[in-house]
């Protein structure tokens, strides 16, 4: 099952069932192109995962970690699918990074990875955006990560029996395939992230984990239009777009 949050042609913000380009509420069917489709979750916090794929590690000349590296976005940081995302104005390089976003159902805590799916409601597609001159250079994490519109994400959480273990990760800009892996490479599966995260804060309903990108991250320019596409769950699309 999938559920998006849409604004109705009255205004008001609802959360239905999607099926195919319509989505079904109080009884009534919103053709997509009626609606306006919002974020499909509205986070307190969004809790990224650095380098939890081998090869990206590899990429970046880091060494693989013994434990999750957390970094935090704030919800400024979210975007809607089909928006355009405004880049920071300045930068030499800012990239796109394709990852599966957990949504978290429960208010929860020290949560053991046994039990952790129980607070899962289901999953989104999300492109971490990513500043590097400021993330790289200056090793700061907010300019970096967390400025806003950073984390375009959607358009739907489709519930975790859509989402295989192994399903397929990858990103395209422009049509030409830039990402291409599978949640089964991930170094630290989900349940391992969740009793990570629930040992040091409280997780909010609604609250979305990022779980890493896979290798081939790269810059955006003025103008690239990016999907990104999870086996299981609608395509994310947005556009991007620079500023002097």
């Amino acid at each position: 099952m999938h559920h998006a949050r849409f604004r109705d042609p009255a205004g008001s913000v609802r959360t239905g069932q999607w099926n195919d380009g319509s989505v079904e509420f109080g009884g009534e069917t919103f053709d997509a192109d009626a609606v306006d489709l919002l974020a499909p979750c509205e986070p307190s916090k969004i809790v990224c995962v650095g380098l939890n794929y081998e090869k990206h590690a590899e990429e970046s000349g880091m060494e693989i970690p013994d434990r999750p590296l957390l970094f935090l976005k704030g919800p400024n940081a979210v975007a809607a699918p089909g928006s355009t995302v405004t880049l920071p104005a300045g930068k030499e390089r800012v990239d796109y990074e394709a990852e599966l976003g957990v949504v978290v159902g429960d208010q929860c805590r020290n949560v053991s990875r046994d039990h952790a799916m129980d607070v899962v409601s289901g999953f989104t597609c999300v492109n971490d955006v990513s500043n590097r001159d400021d993330q790289e250079v200056e090793q700061n994490w907010i300019r970096g990560k967390a400025f806003d519109n950073s984390a375009p994400l959607g358009p739907v959480v489709s519930t975790p029996d859509e989402v295989p273990d192994d399903a397929r990760i990858s990103l395209r800009v422009n049509g030409e395939v830039k990402q291409d892996s599978s949640r089964a490479d991930f170094i630290f599966s989900v349940p391992e992230l969740i009793e990570e995260i629930t040992t040091y804060m409280t997780l909010e309903p609604g609250d979305v984990i990022l779980t890493g990108t896979p290798e081939g991250v790269g810059p955006l320019s003025d103008g690239d239009h990016v999907a990104v596409d999870i086996e299981g769950i609608p395509t994310l699309e947005h556009g991007v777009r620079t500023v002097d």
